[in-house]
């Protein structure tokens, strides 16, 4: 049932679903707004929206992209998102936001790093702080995604802060994971993790112009024979490696027809449909783990008492396994 309007200007959930379908943009932002919240009311409402939006947007592109420091994934994405908006694309950014472990502020700046798709009526750009989320990747992603595909953005890119284990967290809700790669840096298969290297779709060898041009043909051909050896991912697909420049805009087209081909190629053999109706069920797993931690850590008993517990695993008082058993009985779970 649709809510109803509250003062100070709420909006209701119809209210919510006509404007996201019609494109305003400022109630997509606070419908993301709405599901970014950790209070239990927006929670209750985001929920109701993001089932009232199942189904609207579902052929949009979803893009993972990774890569190490200082390989230029924001300049690779206006590029890139720029020339899809110039060929009749809707593009959604969702640049995952480092948050500081130590102040608890984020760096909110990607639009100022990606200035042309911030100007771009046909783009959206999306910062969303990690709130020292496991992996960096905002526990509101994949309802993000869900938001703007239902507002009619056909390509979602998300960007990954390259750290800890994002890459692996934004594979697994995309539908193409791009790894990209600097060259000139050393040993080449040192500046990319194995583990990206094992569930990328494609690898980009970035900054392929000028000087550098011959070094991010060295560095791909080093990439395509490290892949050689690895069993790809999917049986459908062999990951390709590519050079490209965003300052002199080349590669890109070859980029995008890759994208496309892995999308026919996966669409054609049922792997696509079967890896989105998988990561639903992953995406419930992780709800329900989040929900339940939660749960233990609002729990009266359980947060009287962890302090103390704490403290006495801090002094060597007490091993971590016995502080858990205590806290689980508290909040109600039966010892193993």
């Amino acid at each position: 049932m649709a809510w109803a309007t509250k003062k100070g200007g709420d909006l209701t959930l119809d209210d919510y679903v006509a404007g996201i379908q019609a494109g305003d943009r400022a109630v997509l932002a606070r419908a993301i707004t709405l599901v970014e919240s950790s209070n239990a009311g927006h929670q209750e409402r985001a929920q109701e929206l993001l089932q009232a939006l199942l189904g609207m947007g579902t052929g949009a592109r979803r893009i993972g992209i990774t890569g190490p420091p200082g390989v230029g994934k924001s300049t690779m994405i206006d590029q890139l998102g720029t020339n899809l908006t110039a060929n009749g694309h809707r593009v959604a950014v969702l640049a995952v936001d480092p948050t500081s472990t130590r102040t608890g502020g984020s760096i909110l700046g990607d639009k100022t790093r990606m200035p042309r798709l911030a100007q771009d009526d046909h783009a959206f750009i999306r910062p969303s702080p990690t709130s020292g989320t496991l992996g960096g990747v905002t526990k509101s992603t994949r309802e993000t995604m869900g938001v703007v595909e239902a507002a009619g953005f056909d390509v979602v890119l998300v960007e990954t802060v390259g750290v800890g284990q994002s890459e692996t967290a934004v594979a697994a809700m995309v539908d193409f994971f791009l790894a990209l790669a600097l060259a000139g840096a050393g040993d080449e298969l040192q500046g990319i993790k194995k583990g990206v290297i094992e569930i990328a779709d494609m690898i980009a060898v970035t900054k392929a112009d000028g000087d550098n041009e011959r070094r991010a043909d060295q560095a791909a051909a080093q990439y395509r024979a490290a892949l050689h050896i690895l069993t790809p991912a999917s049986p459908n697909w062999s990951p390709p490696v590519i050079t490209i420049s965003s300052k002199e805009n080349t590669g890109f087209d070859t980029l995008w027809q890759t994208i496309e081909a892995h999308r026919k190629a996966l669409t054609a053999s049922g792997e696509l449909e079967a890896k989105r109706r998988d990561q639903a069920v992953a995406w419930l797993h992780d709800m329900v783990r989040a929900r339940l931690e939660r749960a233990f850590h609002t729990h009266k008993g359980v947060a009287q008492r962890l302090p103390a517990l704490e403290a006495q695993v801090r002094s060597g008082e007490m091993t971590p396994a016995l502080a858990v058993q205590e806290l689980t009985q508290i909040f109600g779970l039966a010892p193993n």
